[in-house]
């Protein structure tokens, strides 16, 4: 029997569109034994709708790697538990992506490197932000160049707390990349340049009070604004409640404010009055930045 563990990430963190990202303590799990026939099963809160044939992308990834390795696939039962909402822009397809692609490599004697994970991980998901930090674990920075990702994990980990605010809906991140503009406005790109690089100080130097200003961003929040009602009145009210910062958590619909914990109660309260103001159930949870990856327990 083998075991892996895989955290849930949020991407972009306000300015880093598809390169800022942070590993979360919130995890699935892939169990996989031997067996004498395939199956898939699962468990775990957020397992309804998943798919149980060979179409289940945790499966898919795993046959990826094995042709990459030329390697035959096993029989096996794969146990699914699944600990992350899916579609909620914590990091759901890419720790199927970066589970299969770990469980796979380790089932077929660990032909690739972490690195070559990442390409590949890279290659399945289509930007790096999300599968970088749940491969390698804490804040991370990926770096796309002529020879592939570049990954530079900023902290491994803080203690800064990170609340999640999650509405009840699903939101896809094909149809919150629709509503981006294909044009970006050279004065937008500097702005994003600048506030990405004050998120960077804050997590190099753990000075978090640069985060008011360095998540603020003008390349995505805005426009994705319309598909989660009451986005932008939420996160002004988390910094007035005492969050270092808030933004939206990848493509959506959940939310993200670091705090210290003695804010936790104030910030919560706040982001879901918000929603309920607008017409949204939502939950919300302290986490923490998780200094592991994708691991072999």
């Amino acid at each position: 029997m083998l075991c892996a563990k895989i955290p849930a990430t949020s991407a972009n963190l306000g300015p880093g569109f598809d390169c800022l990202g942070l590993a979360l303590n919130l995890y699935n799990t892939i169990t996989v034994e031997e067996s004498s026939t395939w199956q898939i099963r699962l468990a775990g809160k957020y397992s309804t709708g998943l798919p149980v044939d060979e179409s289940n992308l945790v499966w898919q990834t795993m046959l990826f790697l094995w042709k990459k390795a030329n390697h035959p696939a096993p029989k096996v039962t794969l146990t699914l538990e699944n600990q992350i909402p899916p579609a909620r822009g914590l990091g759901s397809s890419s720790a199927a992506i970066v589970g299969g692609l770990v469980v796979a490599n380790s089932l077929a004697g660990s032909p690739f490197s972490q690195l070559e994970l990442l390409q590949m991980a890279n290659e399945l998901e289509g930007h790096p932000d999300n599968v970088t930090p749940a491969l390698y674990g804490g804040v991370t920075l990926a770096v796309e160049t002529a020879e592939g990702v570049l990954p530079r994990v900023l902290c491994e980990t803080s203690n800064i707390s990170v609340l999640v605010t999650i509405p009840d809906f699903q939101l896809s991140t094909s149809k919150s990349r629709k509503v981006l503009s294909p044009k970006v406005d050279r004065r937008d790109a500097v702005f994003n340049i600048a506030h990405a690089g004050l998120v960077i100080e804050a997590f190099l130097r753990n000075d978090y009070k640069l985060l008011k200003e360095g998540m603020r961003d003008r390349l995505h929040q805005d426009q994705r604004a319309a598909l989660v009602p009451g986005l932008s009145e939420a996160l002004s009210s988390a910094l007035e409640n005492g969050a270092y910062g808030s933004a939206l958590s990848g493509s959506g619909p959940t939310l993200l404010a670091f705090l210290s914990p003695e804010h936790t109660q104030a910030v919560s309260a706040c982001m879901l009055q918000t929603f309920a103001k607008h017409g949204l159930n939502a939950e919300a949870f302290p986490l923490l930045i998780s200094s592991r990856g994708a691991h072999i327990l």
